[in-house]
């Protein structure tokens, strides 16, 4: 099938997630719209595809489950019968039920899942966990096998989901108690409040956490200028010394199609 349009719609609050789809999507010489889940303020229901669009889907898993924040965004994005493909990153422990999760939220709004990539990044929280990645091997299995993807869908006679891993019904989602909050050097500029994908950080008070709304991302950690947000030492002690657990051997990206 011949496409028209390519969509990017991506959930990349530390920018892993992004690097990966941009590989994915560098293969396709077609007009790209790009659609910034994390943007809180973006009127994602503008989004209607057509059947020779195609959506690329990216997002990171949160505990095994794709953000809560990502699905209620995607939802409003409409398909019919177009193809995707879908993208899950993670930070080299597992992806768990996030590459089914979000197959079906698509395939419930008209967009049906042709390929799908998972893909290892940075951890968000435990920085030296995946440190680097995707990197040049990472980088190159990606671009291969988005060629093989682009062939694929431009040879397709019939638009089938493909299987996707995972189980129905999904892992129960979990909570985080890895909330960052601004020390002294906090400068109140306002960038953090400005980029937070849910508004958990107010914006006539950047210093400040509302611990209700935040969904953990480290966005705001990433942004910040002064380094001046941080999750409490004694927090991330622990997460660090769990994940050195289950995250010392490297993984690959798996390769659906």
């Amino acid at each position: 099938m011949e496409i028209n349009r390519v969509y990017k719609a991506v959930f990349s609050p530390t920018g892993g997630t992004q690097k990966v789809t941009d590989v994915i999507a560098s293969v396709w010489d077609n007009d790209i719209i790009n659609i910034d889940l994390s943007d809180r303020n973006t009127d994602f229901s503008q989004y209607i595809l057509q059947k020779n669009d195609l959506i690329i889907a990216a997002v990171p898993s949160f505990g095994g489950r794709v953000p809560a924040t990502a699905i209620e965004r995607l939802k409003e994005i409409k398909g019919c019968s177009c193809p995707a493909i879908l993208i899950v990153t993670y930070g080299n422990r597992e992806y768990e039920d996030t590459l089914i999760e979000l197959g079906d939220t698509l395939a419930a709004e008209g967009c049906i899942a042709v390929a799908a990539v998972t893909a290892i990044a940075e951890h968000s929280i435990s920085r030296n966990i995946a440190q680097g990645r995707p990197d040049e091997t990472d980088i190159k299995t990606l671009r291969d096998f988005a060629i093989k993807i682009k062939d694929k869908i431009q040879n397709i006679d019939e638009i089938k989901m493909i299987n996707l891993p995972g189980n129905r019904p999904y892992k129960p989602l979990g909570t985080s108690n890895a909330i960052p909050h601004a020390d002294k050097r906090c400068d109140k500029c306002g960038v953090c409040a400005e980029k937070c994908p849910v508004g958990a950080i107010p914006i006539d008070n950047p210093g400040k956490t509302d611990e209700k709304k935040c969904i953990a991302c480290m966005r705001c950690i990433k942004v910040c200028h002064n380094g001046a947000r941080k999750i409490n030492p004694l927090v991330l002690a622990v997460i660090n010394g769990m994940l050195k657990k289950v995250c010392g051997v490297r993984k690959d990206a798996d390769l659906i199609m």
